[in-house]
């Protein structure tokens, strides 16, 4: 590994481990969301700071190239984030349902209130039912 190659790696890790802690910051990212994120970029750091790391970590799970366990380890990562997405997604989707669903619900007693009000104001001021 040269040197530039290994300079950039820890710039880049640190890089992504000081946006998600901003987003953090500024309430811009949930900590559940980052959680991924900080996995990965402290994995990249560590993979950066310490490359025979990685290599003995590839040895060890029986993959030959180094850089193919950093993209597999990526993959899963991206993945689990899909997945995540997907499940708060489908909550978020499941309550916007139940909050139409009530709305409508308001509205249609709202007009049938509102019906019942200006009928009973019609034959209060109707001199003829008096």
């Amino acid at each position: 590994m040269t040197l530039a190659s290994y300079i950039l790696g820890v710039v880049a890790a640190l890089l992504v481990l000081l946006i998600v802690i901003e987003m953090l910051r500024r309430r811009r990212l949930r900590e559940r969301h980052a959680l991924w994120w900080l996995i990965a970029g402290v994995l990249a750091l560590l993979a950066g700071l310490f490359p025979k790391g990685l290599q003995w970590a590839a040895h060890l799970v029986g993959v030959q190239q180094p850089t193919n366990l950093v993209f597999f380890v990526s993959i899963a990562i991206l993945f689990l984030v899909c997945l995540q997405q997907g499940s708060e997604l489908t909550t978020v989707e499941s309550k916007t349902r139940t909050l139409a669903e009530q709305s409508a619900m308001q509205e249609l007693r709202i007009r049938e209130l509102e019906r019942q009000l200006l009928d009973k104001d019609r034959l209060s001021s109707d001199p003829d039912q008096g």
